[in-house]
């Protein structure tokens, strides 16, 4: 795999990509950037294609209107893109906002661990783990929590690009020589070292009760991130050899290196089939909430762990292998943008319909008096307070502040 795909073509991308990034073509609207030529379209970016005059459609009967008052278009929607279709300087850029993060002074209140404006984000999801990983908010509270980390990206360092996303299926042959994980000084970093572990536990049947430990598990030792020090958790870890937290609830500081296990076994749970099963025959949104689970289990699929669990345990190790602290490890948000990615191809199939459907809704109602739409995300000081009914669309939700697409 090429690590940049020559200076012509990546300078080209770069002067569309500032000029104009979405185009009007024969057949509906795409965003206006090129996919690297090293990776065929797999059977989920050809079924993007394919929606996206279900998508013009949608919006042409549409008028949304973004915070500033200005209006929310295909033509000026913000692109998020998978890593490899960065340019080598677009990955720095990425690689350069993480790190300012942190290095900025946290604002969490009540978190002695929080050491920077980064590990305020992991203090929210293990502070609110409940709220967001609840049936009804999963997708939407995490839409919202991947929005408001790509804002202090833009807002506090400086960034001037969106969240990229990982793509599973480009993972899966060699995830650790990826241009993700292959330990360069424009990926996020490599694998950990070896370091025996008994891998991950999973609530199917034997031989699918867990997924096997690959390579890694130990600390990171190459890319832009081997001197990165993790300080919130551990709280439900599946490594070995960590100290312990000075507080139960794991806010306390614990300083310790970032640990990863770059794990095929688990990639291959994610793979391109995977998902475009997924998207297309789950029509009901909690029928697909499950399948995105792996519940039920799969009789006869050799890696049943269901999408969101699979593409986790990619990355494994501390604190990406914990439930509660996951998001220390900078590669997650590249994991839930790709999730947030599948459900929003996912809504697109029938938006009419889709954008208003929520996971359970029928069999959960509100909270007391509240309707189910109005509950309340709150993501403390990593953003205000929003309706989860708000949450639901990208080309307009919260309240006008989302306002993106992806290729």
């Amino acid at each position: 795999m090429h690590a940049s795909w020559g200076i012509g073509l990546t300078s080209l991308l770069l002067a569309v990509a500032s000029a104009n990034p979405v185009s009007k073509r024969q057949g509906g609207f795409k965003p206006n950037f090129s996919r690297h030529p090293d990776f065929p379209l797999d059977i989920v970016d050809k079924l993007e294609d394919e929606t996206w005059p279900k998508i013009e459609a949608f919006m042409a009967k549409r008028k949304v209107k973004r915070a500033d008052g200005s209006a929310c278009t295909l033509e000026n929607a913000a692109v998020r893109r998978e890593w490899n279709d960065l340019s080598v300087d677009e990955r720095k850029e990425y690689i350069d906002a993480v790190l300012c993060l942190q290095k900025l002074p946290s604002k969490a209140e009540g978190v002695p661990g929080a050491l920077s404006r980064f590990d305020d984000f992991v203090a929210t999801h293990m502070t609110q783990v409940n709220m967001l990983h609840s049936p009804t908010n999963l997708f939407g509270s995490h839409r919202y929590y991947i929005w408001a980390y790509e804002k202090a990206l833009r807002d506090e360092c400086g960034y001037t690009g969106y969240q990229p996303y990982m793509n599973y299926q480009r993972l899966v042959d060699n995830p650790r020589e990826s241009a993700m994980f292959n330990g360069n000084a424009t990926s996020m970093g490599g694998d950990g070292s070896y370091d025996e572990y008994r891998g991950v536990p999973m609530g199917f049947p034997a031989p699918y009760n867990v997924i096997p430990p690959a390579e890694g598990g130990g600390c990171v030792t190459e890319g832009p991130f081997k001197d990165m020090v993790v300080s919130l958790g551990p709280v439900g870890k599946i490594v070995s050899n960590l100290p312990a937290n000075p507080q139960r609830n794991g806010l306390g500081s614990n300083p310790r290196c970032l640990r990863r296990d770059i794990n095929q076994a688990s990639a291959m749970g994610a793979t391109a089939n995977h998902t475009y099963s997924l998207i297309t025959e789950y029509p009901d949104i909690t029928a697909f909430y499950n399948r995105y689970l792996g519940q039920p289990y799969l009789r006869g699929d050799e890696f049943p762990w269901g999408l969101h669990s699979a593409g986790h345990y990619i990355i494994g190790g501390d604190p990406g292998g914990d439930f509660y602290a996951s998001p220390g490890d900078p590669a997650f948000y590249f994991h839930h943008g790709m999730l947030d990615r599948v459900w929003w191809l996912w809504q697109m199939q029938e938006p009419e319909t889709r954008l208003q459907d929520i996971p359970m809704a029928a069999f959960m109602g509100g909270r007391g008096d509240t309707p189910l739409e109005d509950t309340i995300v709150d993501l403390q000081w990593t953003a205000p307070a929003r309706t989860l009914g708000s949450l639901q669309n990208t080309l307009g939700g919260a309240d006008g502040d989302f306002c993106y697409i992806y290729l």
